[in-house]
């Protein structure tokens, strides 16, 4: 039997059942077991509450003092700075990684006025929509999918930016009016993948899970949590990052694309690299972010 620690919110408990199913068609008994982390019951700002690893903490207790064999995170969600003997020991095939706008009338963001309440609890999206100088007015929201959409449809606020990866997985995409090119906002790292950890010496843990690896979503995450971990940028920072494993002149090659919110805008650039170098790649843009200060 392998215990698998979720958070009980709606998204973590669809995304926790995605990986149980895999397991149970592989031939393996798995049984949920809900935990309560801080993020689920406090539900000050991000910033005020400490950020990162707020989803994370609980979970990972459970795991080393063997409540539970497995774990799954938002992998935005997972710190970049790894825990000793924990191991995260599959990353799945990832969803669309990009945000979506939720607006009023159907609007998109070119359409909404100048003005216009836009939700978000992100600093990131904060500052890449100040950053496209529409005019509109950002306000910070917490609260799961359903609290996020009603304030929209309660007329409170003018729209919400949210992934689109977990209003796939809940089945929601219709409600979406937009889906914002990378070019615009750029997703956090690690957005729309899923992180299943384990302790680093359950070898029966880690062979069942062996067969859920993706390894090109791997080498993408591995690049954009490098270039984080190097900018010293915790989940809540103002930091977009987006790879893909694509075709270059000599086969496949890791592109990946960076941005760091600052006082006088949003910086940006782009690197790539070889698919079996994802650390040096996300290293090497991080870097040359920060040299562009």
């Amino acid at each position: 039997m392998i215990r698998l620690g979720t958070r009980r919110s709606a998204l973590a408990t669809v995304q926790a059942n995605l990986v149980a199913d895999q397991l149970r068609a592989l031939g393996h008994e798995v049984e949920l077991v809900p935990i309560v982390t801080t993020g689920d019951v406090n539900l000050a700002p991000m910033q005020q509450i400490g950020g990162t690893g707020v989803f994370v903490s609980a979970l990972r207790d459970a795991l080393m003092s063997r409540e539970i064999d497995i774990a799954v995170h938002s992998l935005k969600d997972l710190p970049t700075v790894p825990v000793e003997g924990l191991t995260v020991g599959a990353i799945p095939v990832r969803e669309d990684p990009r945000d979506v706008l939720i607006a009023r009338d159907g609007l998109t963001l070119g359409e909404l006025p100048q003005g216009a309440l836009v939700g978000t609890g992100s600093a990131r999206r904060t500052a890449m929509l100040d950053g496209l100088g529409l005019g509109l007015e950002m306000t910070g929201i917490r609260g799961n999918v359903d609290t996020r959409i009603k304030l929209v449809t309660d007329g409170k606020l003018d729209a919400v930016v949210l992934a689109r990866a977990g209003l796939s997985r809940l089945g929601r995409l219709a409600e979406v009016t937009e889906t914002l090119d990378p070019i615009q906002v750029l997703p956090a790292p690690g957005q729309g993948a899923l992180g299943i950890e384990c302790r680093a010496d359950d070898t029966e843990v880690l062979a069942a899970l062996a067969p859920l690896e993706d390894p090109a979503t791997r080498a993408a995450v591995t690049a954009e949590r490098q270039m984080m971990a190097t900018l010293e940028a915790g989940c809540s920072a103002p930091v977009g990052a987006l790879a893909e494993v694509v075709e270059g002149e000599d086969g496949p090659e890791l592109w990946l694309r960076g941005a760091l919110g600052q006082d006088d805008g949003v910086r940006r650039l782009s690197a790539n690299g070889p698919v079996d170098d994802p650390v040096s790649l996300g290293k090497a843009l991080a870097n040359e972010l920060l040299e562009r200060e």
